[in-house]
């Protein structure tokens, strides 16, 4: 359930650390999602989580060790996501499709934390673009490990392809969200997708070893 001016605790009430830090990340995320990095304000996320500044300077010194905190939960996320995608069948073709579908669902996620990955307006900022950049790193690497596995092919070559899938998933994903037009809803755009990333893929198929 969303933190909303209605819902929050009421300024003043105590919460362990640990369940008021996850508030504030939440309320943040609304304010950021919302206004993006350099028009949302700290007086903006201390009101959505009904907190004063001062409780929330607590726990985050500054606006961007902020937005950094709530960057590092979206992209552990999405790269959890992958992964789990990836061991959940020895099937290739199941593989693609399964982690196809887990950057849809990523994006079509309700509180929209993707646009805090995909779509900052902070990436001339080395420590947001490190961030980003491990995002497709870290879900290319996954799938670099499979694809270099089976097909026996090396991590470099791997690695390319793997980033062309990971590519071609976020983006097609986003697009989707941002232009569809109701008509292919996200299990058919998603399965549109790992068609075509199957077909492609499949031409480098599994050594005999």
């Amino acid at each position: 359930m969303s933190t909303t001016p209605e819902t929050a605790p009421k300024r003043g009430s105590r919460l362990p650390r640990l369940a008021r830090r996850a508030q504030l990340l939440e309320a943040a995320q609304e304010v950021f999602v919302a206004n993006g990095y350099h028009a949302a304000a700290m007086d903006d996320i201390a009101d959505r989580a009904g907190v004063s500044k001062p409780v929330l300077y607590q726990h985050f010194p500054g606006k961007l060790d902020l937005y950094l905190a709530l960057l590092d939960t979206s992209c552990d996320a999405i790269i959890a996501s992958v992964r789990e995608a990836l061991r959940s069948t020895e099937d290739n073709k199941l593989r693609v499709a399964a982690t196809i579908h887990a950057f849809y669902d990523y994006v079509a996620n309700a509180q929209g934390a993707f646009r805090l990955v995909f779509e900052s307006d902070l990436t001339n900022e080395p420590a947001v673009r490190e961030r980003v950049d491990r995002v497709t790193h870290a879900c290319a690497e996954a799938v670099s490990e499979v694809i270099s596995a089976d097909a026996g092919l090396s991590k470099e070559q791997s690695m390319v392809l793997a980033v062309s899938l990971v590519g071609m998933a976020q983006v097609s994903a986003r697009y989707w969200l941002a232009a569809g037009d109701g008509t292919t809803n996200q299990d058919q755009a998603a399965e549109l997708v790992a068609s075509l990333a199957w077909r492609g893929i499949r031409g480098f198929p599994r050594t005999d070893t």
